[in-house]
């Protein structure tokens, strides 16, 4: 189930991102910035080459460090979604710094950081709704019923 719940929590983050720039580009006042990135992100979801590209890069760029947190949780039994969305969030932004070093220097990437942090936090939960309610060797004493 981790796998399942890894990719598929990576494709909701993707649209998720596009969701967020586009949700971010028709506020009102909202920086010229806004406005490309509310378009390229859609762009992404509607040319499937595109989209798969992105989609397996980023499963390039966050697999080990989603890898190392599904293991503390399955070690530790830890079964919290705040501690997964934590988690989500800690992967991707880690995975965006990968792909772009010099973001913590540069003002302008603090948004994008930010963007992809909160994206994360959402594949962070849809990923304990699918792998991570369960997450543990250890089983409890009693079934719920």
């Amino acid at each position: 189930m981790m796998l399942a719940g890894y990719l598929v929590a990576v494709l909701v983050g993707l649209i998720a991102v596009a969701a967020i720039y586009g949700i971010l580009s028709s506020l009102p006042n909202a920086p010229a910035y806004f406005d490309l990135m509310g378009v390229s992100p859609i762009a992404v979801l509607l040319v499937p080459p595109l989209g798969m590209f992105v989609y397996f890069l980023t499963i390039i760029l966050t697999w080990m460090q989603t890898l190392v947190f599904a293991l503390i949780a399955e070690f530790f039994s830890l079964r919290s979604f705040l501690l997964h969305m934590v988690f989500g969030a800690i992967a991707a932004a880690a995975g965006f710094a990968l792909i772009w070093p010099d973001a913590p220097e540069s003002p302008e990437r603090w948004a994008d950081t930010g963007i992809i942090a909160a994206a994360g936090s959402v594949a962070g939960l849809i990923y304990w709704l699918i792998a991570g309610r369960d997450a543990g060797f250890r089983r409890p004493l009693f079934e719920r019923a």
